[in-house]
């Protein structure tokens, strides 16, 4: 603690009673944090702010902001907040570099990315192309065996911890691979539990069989045979040994691997949230999220897993909806930055990237908070998340309306932010993910070179009165979307939503790859199933290729199409 005293400068004025703090990399954050908290509690200021300098301020655990710390703020130049470690001593053998991971914290660790000299290297598969994934053969659910040609597997037949990424329609799963039976010219494929419970008893989605005409694709990954073209690395966890196949000419001047899912985490009371934290310039880099590696991971709509799930026989009658035949619990991935009861925690200029899981997690009885001027980029899941899908205990197709409305996020604002290279590993999920939210608005940003759809508001796939209201979709500009996944759109519903308004944005140049499992199934906007009391006015797209689906009442389409006035078009996206 003395070396953070001897960098401390007062500035004390009787109007504002502000102070600073100034820290280097080679300094205590976690220590800065209380002192500015200690600060405030004995009288000595009610406002300060903690100046990171230029580094990276590396993290053995999250930093923890409560109650106490309300009224901080954090300014960063040129300063990281990072979860990663540095991977030191690599030698020649052959042609892959090879280094030994050591342990972190006094344990040994797993991961699921790295960063070689600040670029994303490929956890090695079996194809660099996409476009040439195998196909599945046969889907057998009583069985729990998935057929797949021989040839695509024959690589991996001895490998440890081999995985299956599963295309399956709107979503991908992480499937680990238990065994593999050769049969002919097929091979039966079983996975671990609890994935392949999940993963054979869950209906929707569904990977598509060859009788459909669009076979679901997959590729192999988390196996040393597969390592076999420049930018991949296998962690052989056993040996605790990293291998990297270098690019053409690279010399591996910086290596870092995530050793934490959370850097950041706003923890709150209902009755004593998390007042008025502005951060501003700061990056957060190198987090992963290890559920693949250790559970599977099979999602049923942007990146939500589900934690038990199967099929209804007979359906259930829902009034007011349809009948419904399947039911979900579900589960959240991990972000960079979260917030549990918080009011007015402010990102400025903010960068997110370099992230295994999601990117700033808005996640549950959050109230206001402005991100603005941020940038998302290199993101294995979703960009920005906010509010509930379904409180873990509630089967996520039941309205949610709490008796308590505290729990609601209200009231959060992303505006003039950019939005790329997110969704990159998780295809289901997507730049911008609002769940159940009220009073929200999102507007002006820019979202590109997405795996599925740009933005995602609302859930619960029913039209009863839930706790959603009011919501803004204005402005924004979305292109290069759906890169692998479609029945998609630029800007997509659900639920009923009173007073939200979708307008003047601009959706274009969807992506085509030839995988998909229906080709036709893509939409530059998106009324999906309960989408009720929604107003989409003024959007421009190429044409009208809008879906509709199982929508209640009250819904209004206004002027939507390539006739918008040019001035709008002009004007969307970040300025």
């Amino acid at each position: 603690m003395r070396r953070i005293l001897g960098i401390i400068t007062f500035f004390c004025y009787m109007s504002t009673h502000a102070a600073e703090i100034r820290i280097t990399p080679d300094s205590s954050l976690t220590d800065a944090i209380r002192k500015a908290r200690e600060m405030r509690r004995l009288g000595q200021a009610t406002e300060v702010t903690i100046h990171l300098g230029a580094g990276t301020y590396h993290l053995y655990e999250p930093l923890r902001l409560r109650p106490e710390d309300s009224g901080l703020t954090i300014e960063g130049e040129n300063a990281i907040i990072s979860g990663g470690l540095k991977i030191t001593n690599w030698k020649r053998q052959g042609k892959f570099m090879v280094a030994d991971v050591p342990d972190f914290n006094g344990r040994p660790i797993d991961f699921r990315q790295l960063w070689v000299n600040g670029k994303k290297a490929v956890r090695a598969r079996d194809v660099s192309d996409f476009e040439q994934m195998f196909r599945i053969r046969t889907y057998d659910k009583k069985n729990q065996i998935l057929w797949v040609p021989k040839k695509a597997v024959e690589k991996i037949l001895k490998a440890p911890y081999a995985e299956m990424v599963l295309h399956e329609m709107w979503c991908t799963s992480n499937l680990r691979i238990k065994s593999i039976i050769i049969q002919g010219d097929s091979a039966a494929v079983r996975f671990h539990n609890p994935e392949a419970k999940l993963q054979f008893e869950h209906p929707w989605p569904s990977p598509m069989t060859p009788n459909t005409g669009h076979p679901s694709p997959f590729y192999l990954t988390n196996a040393k045979e597969l390592l076999d073209e420049p930018g991949e690395w296998y962690h052989d966890i056993r040996e605790h040994r990293l291998y990297y196949m270098p690019r053409q000419g690279e010399t591996v001047h910086e290596a870092i691997v995530p050793v934490m899912e959370t850097l950041v985490e706003f923890i709150g009371t209902a009755e004593h949230p998390v007042r008025h934290i502005t951060m501003k310039g700061i990056q957060f880099s190198h987090t992963t999220w290890m559920r693949p590696s250790e559970k599977g991971h099979v999602p049923l709509q942007a990146g939500m897993y589900l934690k038990e799930a199967y099929k209804l026989r007979p359906q259930i009658d829902r009034p007011n909806n349809h009948k419904l035949d399947n039911q979900g619990w579900l589960g959240r991935a991990r972000a960079a930055v979260e917030m549990r009861y918080s009011e007015d925690i402010n990102f400025d200029h903010c960068r997110f990237e370099h992230l295994g899981g999601s990117g700033l997690d808005y996640v549950f009885a959050c109230h206001r908070g402005t991100t603005t001027n941020c940038t998302f980029t290199d993101i294995a899941m979703n960009g920005y998340v906010c509010g509930s899908f379904s409180p873990e205990g509630l089967e996520t197709h039941r309205p949610y309306q709490p008796t308590d409305f505290r729990e609601v996020c209200t009231g959060q604002t992303v505006e003039q932010s950019e939005f790329y290279d997110v969704t990159n590993e998780d295809w289901g999920c997507v730049a911008i993910a609002a769940g159940y939210v009220s009073d929200m608005n999102i507007e002006h940003n820019t979202i590109h070179d997405v795996s599925y759809t740009g933005i995602s508001i609302g859930w619960g796939w029913n039209r009863d009165l839930v706790c959603m209201k009011d919501n803004k979709v204005h402005a924004n500009l979305i292109y290069n979307y759906a890169q692998h996944i479609y029945d998609c759109a630029g800007i997509y519903t659900l639920g009923n939503q009173p007073g939200t308004l979708i307008s003047e944005n601009v959706v274009r140049d969807i992506a085509k790859p030839s995988y998909v499992h229906d080709p036709n199934h893509w939409f530059y906007l998106y009324t999906d199933e309960g989408s009720s009391n929604i107003t989409i006015r003024d959007n421009w797209t190429p044409e009208e290729k809008f879906l509709k689906n199982a929508n209640g009442p009250g819904n209004i389409w206004e002027n939507n199409g390539p006739q918008v006035n040019e001035q709008i078009k002009d004007n969307a996206g970040k300025k």
